[in-house]
């Protein structure tokens, strides 16, 4: 797990001790319908089938998306075992998980 140096994660986990961030499929899925998730982060390891529902679901309500990380990394990030979904309800640290997600794309480039 690559917890230690990794703002992406570290910011999940913030967002989760802040009571900020949900996780699991049927909350995230609630947020993103309630219109209280800001951001929908989606395990790389995820089936085919959950990536297309939250595709699908988030392009539908307008909630950003993204693919990011392993569901051990993001339910370590949050103090959970694994975890294939996550929404983030705060736009603060919404805004700063995409940015740190942006940096990585251009540091890849």
């Amino acid at each position: 797990m690559r917890l230690k140096g990794n703002k992406v994660l570290s910011l999940l986990g913030l967002s989760k001790k802040a009571g900020r961030l949900v996780s699991g499929e049927f909350s995230t899925e609630t947020a993103v319908k309630t219109g209280k998730a800001c951001l929908v982060l989606v395990s790389r390891e995820a089936s085919e089938n959950t990536k297309k529902k939250f595709r699908n679901m988030c392009d539908y309500y307008r909630v950003p998306l993204a693919v990011y990380g392993g569901k051990e990394e993001l339910g370590g990030s949050i103090g959970q075992e694994y975890r294939a979904s996550l929404a983030v309800t705060d736009p603060g640290f919404a805004g700063a998980i995409r940015k740190q997600l942006e940096n990585e794309d251009e540091r890849r480039s």
